[in-house]
C-alpha cells in the first residue's frame, strides 16, 4: 500500500524541575542553597531514512512523545537530560504545520534531520538565584514545557522522469517493459491508483528512476480525481514523458488529450508546464495509430515537441525513448525557486505581551517570555510567587489592564493559569 499523506501529533519532553534545598552537613551549620537544575526535555526529530518509501507506518501510530528531563537534586546535582525521539521518514517528505499549512521543512537528503518539536529547558534550582542581596532563596523553577503541535507529512516522489497522460494510455505497460517494477495492468480506467517507481537501467552506470503517475483528468488542478495527490509527485521530476494513445480507439482525440493535460499542469503549477517534455505516441502496433501518427506528429512538432513512436505491447521504440530521457536528465537545469515573501524588520522591538478579551469576558495576556515564566513558576512557593509579582509589576501589566478597562474581580488568564484582578 502506498500512503503519501499523514497527520501526526508530536510532543517534545518537558524540562525537569529545579530543586530547592540547602546543605545539611554536620560541620557546616549554615549551609547555603544547593538545589540543582532540572535536565532538558527530549526533542522530537524527523530523520530521512533510505529504507522507507511510504508513510504507511504513520497510519497506525499518530502520537509521538519524547521523554521529560530529570529533576534537579541536592548538592547542585543537575537532572538527567532526556534522549531525543527520532522519527524515520522517507526521502521527499514535506513537513507542514496543520493549523497554518505553513511549510516547516523539505526533507530530501538521506540522513537529513529536522527538529520538529523543541524540548523544554530544565528549571533552575534555588542555588542559581543566590545574589548579594538574597543569600538564601527558597524557590526553584519548574521545567519549561516542551513544544507540542499537530503536523502534516506529505510525500513527493523523488523520481527523475514522470510518465503522465490520461488513464489507460499505456503508462503502466511502459514502466513494466523498461524496468523491474510490476504495476497492475488491466483494460479499465484508473487501474493505477498510486504512483509506482521503477529503475530504468540502460547500460552499466546509466540509469534513472521512472515514476508511473496515475492518470490525470480534466479538473485535476482543482483536486478532481485525486488530482492534487497525483500532481504533487510530478513536481520533483526533471523530465516528463507525455504518453498519448495515438490510435484513438476509445473515441478520444490524442491531440485534445495532450492540450488538456498540459493545461492542468499549467493551472496547478506554471513551472511544471515548462518542464522538459517528450511525447510517447503509444500503440503504434495498431493500424489506427499509423493513420493518425503523421497528422498528430506534424502538429506537435510545430509546437516544439519531440515525438517518439512506441508500442508498449511489443517494445518498439522504447529504447530510443529512454535514451532520450536520460540525455534530457543530464541537460536539466533546475528552474530557480520563486522568491519567497521577504519579511522586513524595523528597529521597533516586539511587545513583551499583548492583552485581548476572550469570549467569556476574561482578559488574556499573551507573550512568549511571560507564558514561559508562568509555566516555570511554582506558585505554591511564597518566594516564587513574590518573584513573579515583581516581574509582573516591572512589566506594568496592571496599568495596561486598567487601560483596557479591567475591574475588580475580573479574570486574568495566562496560558492555563487564571488570576482574579485586585486593584
Amino acid at each position: 500500500m502506498f500512503i503519501d499523506k499523514a497527520k501526526i501529533f508530536v510532543k517534545a519532553g518537558d524540562g525537569g524541575n529545579g530543586m530547592s534545598s540547602f546543605r545539611r552537613e554536620k560541620y557546616v551549620p549554615r549551609g547555603g542553597p544547593d538545589g540543582g537544575d532540572g535536565g532538558r526535555g527530549g526533542n522530537v526529530i524527523l530523520v530521512v531514512d533510505s529504507n522507507m518509501n511510504t508513510l504507511i507506518d504513520f497510519r497506525h501510530k499518530r502520537k509521538f512523545k519524547a521523554d521529560d528531563g530529570g529533576k534537579g537534586d541536592t548538592s547542585n546535582m543537575i537532572g538527567r537530560s532526556a534522549l531525543d525521539l527520532k522519527i524515520k521518514v522517507p526521502p521527499g517528505t514535506l513537513v507542514k504545520e496543520e493549523e497554518s499549512d505553513a511549510l516547516l521543512a523539505d526533507l530530501t537528503e538521506l540522513g537529513q534531520e529536522y527538529i520538529v518539536a523543541q524540548g523544554g529547558r530544565g528549571g533552575r534550582g534555588n542555588a542559581r538565584f543566590v545574589n548579594s542581596v538574597h543569600r538564601a532563596p527558597t524557590f526553584a523553577e519548574k521545567g519549561e514545557p516542551g513544544e507540542a503541535k499537530n503536523i502534516v507529512l506529505e510525500l513527493k516522489l523523488l523520481a527523475d522522469v514522470g510518465l503522465i497522460g490520461y488513464p489507460s494510455v499505456g503508462k503502466s505497460s511502459i514502466l513494466a517493459r523498461v524496468s523491474a517494477a510490476k504495476p497492475e495492468v488491466a483494460a479499465y480506467h484508473f487501474t493505477t491508483l498510486t504512483p509506482v517507481l521503477g529503475v530504468v537501467s540502460l547500460t552499466e552506470g546509466k540509469s534513472f528512476v521512472l515514476a508511473d503517475i496515475p492518470g490525470l483528468i480534466e479538473g485535476a488542478h482543482e483536486g478532481k480525481g485525486l488530482g492534487h495527490d497525483f500532481l504533487r509527485h510530478i513536481e520533483r521530476t526533471k523530465v516528463l514523458i507525455h504518453v498519448l494513445d495515438i490510435s484513438g480507439m476509445e473515441g478520444r482525440d490524442p491531440l485534445a488529450d495532450y492540450h488538456k493535460i498540459n493545461e492542468e499542469l499549467s493551472l496547478y503549477n506554471e513551472r511544471l508546464a515548462r518542464r522538459p517534455q517528450i511525447i510517447a505516441a503509444n500503440k503504434m502496433d495498431l493500424p489506427e495509430a499509423r493513420e493518425n501518427f503523421q497528422r498528430i506528429t506534424d502538429l506537435l512538432k510545430q509546437q516544439g515537441r519531440e515525438v517518439y513512436p512506441i508500442s508498449a505491447a511489443t517494445g518498439e521504440g522504447l529504447d530510443d525513448l529512454m535514451w532520450r530521457a536520460l540525455q534530457l536528465i543530464a541537460e536539466y537545469v533546475p528552474e530557480p525557486e520563486p522568491a519567497s515573501e521577504v519579511k522586513v524588520y524595523t528597529d521597533a522591538q516586539e511587545p513583551a505581551y499583548i492583552i485581548r478579551r476572550d469570549d467569556d469576558g476574561a482578559y488574556v495576556v499573551e507573550g512568549k517570555d511571560l507564558e514561559r515564566l508562568v509555566a516555570m513558576t511554582n506558585f505554591s512557593d511564597d518566594e516564587g510567587l513574590r518573584r513573579f509579582q515583581k516581574i509582573w509589576r516591572k512589566l506594568e501589566i496592571d496599568a495596561a489592564l486598567r487601560e483596557r478597562g479591567i475591574k475588580e474581580g475580573d479574570t486574568v488568564r495566562i496560558r492555563d493559569m487564571e488570576f482574579t484582578f485586585q486593584d
